[in-house]
């Protein structure tokens, strides 16, 4: 095969402007989706209120953006078409602390190189509009209120080969859209319509009035005019099951919303970051959201969220790339940091107090997760037909038996059986103490109901008593048949009922069975919650451990008095010899017995009753996946998750009723408790206008 000749020499010079222009639009102008976000961006820094998109054949044929601005002088027209020219900075301090959307100074000359261009603006101070022809260079008056008007007609028409690669009219008019779009999340204050082929395709109002005299807008109606945008342009199903965002650290303040996992889509179109009010796709912001989402999202479901971070400008470069899509933050951890804290900490609340605070009557239903159909959020704030019993208080420090708190009293073997409470021992459980502990009611008596042995000749299939055992007296004035079902030894009877809208009603209800030793039915304000015991009793296990390891840097460990042995890989047996320390923080002795054999000589306190070898071995299959470059807390995580998921209550483990209501209310006072840490659902409302649907009742 015969080389290639030799290429002559070319010599190097200068290109012509319009070249110059031509290549600097294939990097700003990709389709017409990136002249509206352009002209758009200039219409916002004019401080316009309200911008108009008209578009025809998706934008090539026409793009047509209005404004309300402050306009442009005649003088100055021209110059605007220039490269690199631009009001926005004037030295090297501006351009290190861009407040504006727009300040390379490019936009219009790019756009202007490739299509035909009109600019219609006029000012306060002007009498007449003046109309600018990008091509001839003619100025003319022209008719027009306040404001400007930016023409962009044939686009691509001088590079015939660019225009190949558009899409459809359809995909272009969607991507517009969406362009216009992510503007609208950002303004509030300003509103926005599309127009196609003379039809009106999207509107949003402005939800934020301007304030008197250049004051500062109060954050309340701010937060609420954000909120009406949200559900505007994304729907008001992304306002239902989405929570607030509010964190600030440091320089860098993070507000917004943050969907529910159970909002979570098979697509990530619903991501929305921002930064000083513009969009970016930045990598540092997503894998801080995505990392909030780690522990309770199912599979590859992506998160849905809105989020504005608000940084000092000189922390930030904006001009990394020509469409300003991307930016470069100063201190990218302390940015990377705060999202995530931020995220975090929205999703911890346990969703359950929504439902305490419907049952008060008036609580909004954003935090509810979804149900078995559309009606949930309004059957919550329901009043059921019957009041609900009410669960009383039992002194448990006072008397042996299962306490709330005493979550090893769950993680007992499978085949113990668990110790009865004592004859009069009241039937309920405290309430529950911590931050989001719901607050009994003032004044309500604290009535506790003995619990008796079930007489002999009880039949448990059946329910009934022997004729030779008369149902006794109700206690303290309580009626006859309040508990429903006889008693048995270590079961509760329900105390004297109280109204539905009582706040001392727990948030999750009472238990009052269990199916097939795997869910727990319970009975609330609501309706009915399943409860699907092991996933629910993952989580407490693992946010407990978590909180071990964050207060003393260790889980607290308790030495086995026979060492479980087993045989073990060369890669086990190396893993344990290089994560000891790892090991050991995590309340895990595991030490060589011999070349193929491993011992287990501790494990954490908490896990004291599982099986040791069993665990040692996911532990150390987890340890041998991570490397040294991986995040030690994402590491550590997964390995908790590991040691919850086998300390955990097993299912076909049947609990006592006494247990089941233990669950329940460290549920609600558990972080997260909403997801087990794989990211499946705990629970499920079931609102009784559901379940009257079911059985056609009122039809």
């Amino acid at each position: 095969m015969s080389p290639e000749p030799a290429l002559p020499r070319r010599p190097i010079r200068d290109l012509p402007d319009e070249l110059i222009s031509q290549i600097a639009a294939g990097e700003v102008v990709e389709r017409p989706a990136s002249a509206v976000r352009e002209l758009v961006d200039n219409a916002l820094d004019a401080g316009a209120r309200q911008v108009t998109v008209r578009l025809l054949a998706g934008g090539v044929r026409l793009i047509a953006v209005e404004d309300d601005g402050c306009g442009i002088p005649p003088e100055e027209l021209p110059v605007a078409l220039r490269r690199h020219a631009t009001s926005k900075i004037t030295n090297l301090h501006d351009l290190e602390s861009v407040a504006t959307m727009g300040f390379r100074g490019e936009a219009l000359a790019a756009v202007a190189s490739v299509s035909e261009m009109a600019l219609l603006s006029r000012t306060d101070d002007q009498p007449t509009a003046f109309l600018l022809d990008a091509r001839s260079g003619e100025l003319r008056p022209a008719a027009r209120s306040r404001g400007t008007t930016v023409e962009v007609k044939e686009l691509f028409f001088s590079t015939p080969a660019r225009r190949k690669f558009l899409k459809t009219d359809a995909t272009e008019l969607a991507h517009c859209i969406e362009a216009v779009r992510r503007h609208a999340l950002a303004r509030p204050d300003v509103g926005f319509a599309i127009w196609h082929e003379g039809k009106l395709v999207e509107q949003w109002r402005a939800t934020l009035a301007p304030a008197e005299g250049g004051a500062p807008v109060d954050e309340a109606a701010l937060e609420a005019a954000f909120g009406r945008r949200l559900s505007d342009v994304l729907g008001e199903d992304f306002l239902r099951d989405s929570v607030p965002v509010r964190h600030r650290s440091g320089y860098v303040t993070v507000t917004g919303r943050a969907g529910l996992p159970d909002a979570a889509r098979s697509r990530a179109d619903q991501q929305f970051c921002y930064v000083n009010g513009r969009f970016v796709r930045d990598k540092v912001l997503t894998h801080a959201a995505r990392s909030a989402y780690e522990d309770v999202l199912h599979g590859q479901k992506q998160p849905v969220y809105a989020l504005y971070v608000a940084i000092d400008p000189m922390r930030v470069d904006v001009n990394v790339h020509p469409t300003k899509i991307e930016v470069r933050f100063r201190d990218s951890r302390e940015v990377h940091q705060a999202v995530r804290h931020a995220v975090e900490n929205a999703l911890a609340v346990p969703r359950a107090q929504a439902l305490a605070a419907a049952a008060e009557g008036g609580a909004t239903q954003a935090g509810m997760p979804p149900t078995a159909s559309a009606s949930s959020a309004a059957a919550a704030s329901r009043t059921p037909q019957s009041p609900l019993p009410r669960q009383a208080a039992m002194p448990f420090d006072a008397r042996p038996g299962y306490r709330v708190t005493d979550l090893e009293a769950l993680w007992g073997r499978k085949d113990a059986a668990p110790a009865p409470l004592p004859d009069g021992a009241a039937a309920a459980f405290a309430p529950p103490s911590g931050p989001h502990a719901p607050s009994p009611a003032a004044g309500v008596p604290e009535a506790a109901v003995t619990v008796q042995e079930a007489p002999a000749g009880y039949s448990a299939a059946s329910g009934s008593l022997p004729a030779t055992h008369a149902p006794q007296a109700p206690a303290d004035g309580i009626p006859a048949g309040t508990g429903g079902a006889a008693a048995s030894p270590g079961a509760t009877v329900p105390a004297a009922p109280a109204s539905a809208s009582d706040p001392d009603v727990w948030p999750l209800g009472r238990a009052v069975a269990q199916i097939h030793g795997v869910y727990i039915l319970a009975e609330n304000a609501q309706g009915m919650v399943i409860v699907d015991m092991h996933a629910a009793h993952e989580r407490i296990v693992y946010e407990r451990l978590k909180a071990q390891v964050d207060a003393s840097q260790r889980i607290a460990s308790q030495p086995l008095l026979i060492p479980a042995t087993f045989a073990a890989t060369p890669e086990e047996v190396a893993t344990a010899e290089a994560h000891a320390d790892t090991l050991d923080m995590l309340g895990l002795e595991v030490s060589p017995f011999s070349p193929r054999t491993l011992a287990v000589r501790a494990v954490p306190t908490s896990l004291a009753q599982g099986d040791a070898v069993e665990l040692a071995r996911s532990v150390l299959a987890e340890l041998a996946a991570h490397d040294a470059t991986t995040v030690v807390q994402r590491a550590r995580n997964e390995i908790l998750g590991t040691m919850a998921c086998h300390g955990a209550v097993r299912a076909h483990r049947r609990l006592t009723i006494d247990e089941m209501n233990a669950l329940l209310r460290q549920m609600e006072v558990t972080e997260r408790s909403d997801q087990c840490n794989h990211g499946r659902p705990t629970w499920r409302q079931l609102s009784m206008r559901e379940l009257d649907a079911l059985f056609l009742r009122g039809r």
